[in-house]
Formats: structure tokens, sequence, C-alpha cells
């Protein structure tokens, strides 16, 4: 997973950097690990100490990051509330996640309606003041895991890069509400996660992880869902797909070298 770079048809890395990927996996279901399912994994276990029994909540529920949750979160024995569309609620359903649509419902009165206290952690993609509603789901000692900012999009886009917005104004923005919630009453906490940052100063983690995901594939324990397939040459629209949302599952963009009934090469959105 380079940071920059990644839309090219060929990338030079260290060794180090690579990761081997066991033999008989589709490619297209093998590069969805790489992004989505790392941060949903490291969110779960390593963010949030995931234990078996415990409740959840992921906004997004039937996206790229909400469906490698539920699937996830599945395995360690932690029951999934995931909001969605009402397109998306049959598919957070199959995954094993109790659906929420957020268009029609309060998200935050259906929590309490569903568990009673609220929930053990919230896994917020969103940002801005909807931290606020995330942090009311939860239950007293539970934490709002941070790791986006999908309420700044615009057409695919940071609204800071249309705006003419200094790209790190978010990141302030960010801490600016993690500082204001330890003033706050519930003993609740706020978690901001980056895997950029795990890759740069826990790199053990990054290969760990990914390893543990591609073994967890090959086993049939997951199965990744894959929304589209793009050739690379539509990239900018992939992002406009995201960007207006409904995207069930992973994008996965197609590079030059593509054989119709066989893939030679894949990138991931």
């Amino acid at each position: 997973m380079p940071i920059h770079g990644c839309y090219a048809q060929y990338l030079c890395l260290p060794s180090r950097k690579l990761v081997p990927v066991p033999v008989g996996l589709d490619p297209a279901e093998a590069v969805a690990l790489v992004l989505n399912y790392v941060t949903a994994y490291q969110m779960l276990h390593r963010s949030a100490k995931a234990r078996a029994g415990q409740r959840m909540l992921i906004h997004g529920a039937s996206g790229g990051v909400g469906s490698a949750m539920l699937q996830l979160a599945k395995l360690a024995g932690v029951e999934m509330l995931g909001t969605c569309s009402a397109r998306g609620a049959a598919v957070v359903r199959e995954l094993g996640g109790i659906p929420i649509d957020y268009k029609s419902a309060d998200f935050v009165k259906e929590v309490h309606r569903l568990t009673g206290d609220g929930v053990d952690a919230v896994f917020d993609g969103i940002g801005g003041d909807n931290l606020w509603a995330s942090r009311d789901a939860l239950r007293k000692g539970g934490r709002v895991v941070i790791y986006g900012f999908q309420s700044k999009m615009r057409s695919g886009r940071m609204a800071s890069q249309s705006e003419g917005r200094h790209p790190f104004r978010e990141s302030a923005e960010l801490s600016w509400y993690v500082i204001r919630n330890w003033f706050k009453s519930g003993r609740k906490s706020m978690v901001p996660y980056s895997i950029q940052w795990v890759m740069r100063l826990k790199p053990a983690w990054f290969r760990h992880d990914l390893e543990t995901l591609l073994n967890i594939l090959k086993q049939g324990k997951i199965k990744p869902l894959i929304a589209e397939r793009l050739p690379l040459d539509e990239a900018r629209r992939a992002h406009e797909m995201l960007g207006e949302g409904g995207v069930l599952g992973k994008i996965v963009l197609l590079p030059n070298g593509y054989v119709t009934g066989k893939i030679v090469e894949q990138v991931d959105v």
C-alpha cells in the first residue's frame, strides 16, 4: 500500500514492503484487503480492543470498510449495527449486521432502542458534528473511533481542495473535537485512526495484519464485496461514485493489461 503514486501500472518498491499473496486467490478480493480490511481489522482489534459479546456500530455499513467490518466483527463474536441506505440494508443483514436506515430514522434513538444503554464503540468515517451523535450512541465507557471526513466530500473530492481551504484544516478540526470531548461527561473517548500513520509508525502491524487477513481469506472465512471493476482510466469516475455515496462494497481499478476473463494486474481505490 504505497501512500503516494498508487494510480500507476507499475511501482518500484523495496522488498520489505511486499507481502506474498496465497496462490489461488481472486486478485480483486486480495487487493480489497489492503485498505478496507486492514482498516477495519485494526480499528476493531487495535483501536476498539473488541471482545466477544460486545455491541458496536459502524456508519456506512454497506460500503467498503463497513462490509469488511461486519465480516470481521462476526468472526470476533461482536454484534454489529450499521447505518446505511434502504438499498444497502439487505447487504448489511446478509453480512450479519443490523441495518439502520439513516435517512428515515434517528440512528441514536435506534441504537438505544435496540441495545438499551448504547454500544461499546462507534466507527465514524463521516466526521464533523456527526461525531457528537456517534458519541450519544455510546454506553458509558465507550469510544468513538474516527477514521474519515466524509462530511467534507464534494463530488468525490475533499471540500478543502475545491474551496481553497488549507488541506490540514480537517486535521485541526478533528483535534478540536477530541479536545472538547475530554470535557464532556460519561467517560466516553474519541480515538483518531489513520492507516497512513499506522504504516509509518507501526509497519510491523501492517504486515502482520495483512498477512493474517490473507490467510483468513484463503480459508474462506471472509468474502470481500466487490461493487465495481473499472478500467484505470475511469479512476475519476470511481471517486465520483464514492463521493455520491451508495457504493455497495469495494471499487477495483483494472490497469492496462486486463484481458477479458483474466485479470493480469489490479490496483485499489
